[in-house]
């Protein structure tokens, strides 16, 4: 049995946004479950960054299949913590899985198939123990599988109970207004794109989110920070301790360029003013577009997690201020 009782607090401090046109909310921050919820990870501290995110109004869990290392275990742990802690509390929580990744050998455990799609939500049903997830995503575009296929399944996995909505990842524009109309007229709750956005990498504002708003879609983003780029880490260079610096990790330290630091440091000095973290600035600026309705933020530890909400206290910039940002990244 657990000894946790979420805090009586816990919607005090949370906003939350209406997801496009759905009916369904979702707080300003999300939390993911990508990196430090895996089999060789600490497991009390991933209760705890759990727990300190729902006592904080963060009602939003995001996972995937492959999440880990390894494979599925992300999901397998979240189950663990489900069962010992929010189980009492289904009816708050927002828990969604995607499928789209490499998964299991074969033919058939990878891209966008009916095959893959429906085998895989089971798999991770069974690993979390429940009955259904909130959202389910394609989390990758397939280029041999139709998409009349891929949507097919979705609508498919809703009408069987599993999901209540549905979404994908990483489509583009004309990608995305293919599939809103597969699914629109199939009468699928298609609510939500999640695509990679932050300060610096932009390429959702080439078409994405002019589609999304036109389809009444919401988005939830991921990589706010840039994979660290955008906190405090990187001000003087390269730490030996940094993600930049460990082989084989997603940050090639070639990212790290002497322009790179300068424009970090520049960004810094305006988070200062705003009385901001850099990090906190980072998450604020995609929240300033209310097109994005939450940020996912991936956390090693409590304390950053405590970080990230403060940004949600200032999402307000001044035109100088957006023109400034702009300029420091040559946009």
């Amino acid at each position: 049995m657990s000894n946790y009782n979420a805090a009586d607090s816990r919607y005090d401090t949370m906003d939350y946004r209406r997801c496009g046109k759905s009916g369904l909310k979702l707080p300003l921050l999300s939390l993911g479950l990508w990196h430090n919820f895996g089999d060789h990870d600490d497991q009390d501290n991933a209760r705890e960054i759990l727990q300190t995110a729902f006592d904080n109004g963060i009602t939003h869990f995001d996972l995937a299949n492959n999440y880990g290392p390894p494979y599925g275990s992300a999901e397998s742990n979240f189950g663990k913590f489900f069962k010992q802690d929010f189980k009492q509390y289904r009816d708050e929580l927002i828990i969604s899985s995607k499928a789209g990744w490499d998964m299991w050998p074969g033919p058939y455990g990878n891209f966008g198939s009916r095959k893959y799609l429906i085998a895989s939500l089971d798999q991770s049903l069974q690993r979390m123990g429940l009955d259904y997830v909130d959202i389910f995503y394609h989390h990758r575009p397939d280029p041999e599988t139709p998409l009349e296929e891929t949507m097919g399944a979705l609508d498919q996995i809703v009408r069987d109970g599993k999901a209540l909505y549905v979404g994908i990842s990483q489509y583009n524009a004309e990608e995305t207004a293919k599939a809103a109309k597969i699914l629109k007229d199939l009468k699928t709750p298609f609510i939500i794109h999640q695509p990679r956005y932050n300060m610096i990498d932009r390429w959702v504002e080439n078409g994405l989110m002019d589609t999304l708003e036109e389809n009444g879609l919401g988005s939830i983003v991921f990589s706010p920070l840039e994979q660290g780029i955008l906190t405090g880490k990187y001000l003087k260079g390269i730490p030996k301790d940094s993600r930049a610096a460990t082989e084989g990790s997603y940050l090639d330290k070639a990212q790290i360029t002497d322009e790179v630091v300068s424009q970090i440091q520049q960004l810094n000095e305006l988070a200062e003013k705003r009385e901001q973290s850099l990090a906190q600035m980072a998450v604020a600026w995609l929240l300033k577009d209310q097109r994005v309705t939450s940020v996912l933020v991936g956390v090693s530890r409590k304390s950053q997690l405590e970080d990230n909400l403060k940004a949600i206290r200032n999402i307000h910039f001044s035109s100088e201020e957006l023109k400034k940002i702009d300029n420091i990244l040559n946009f």
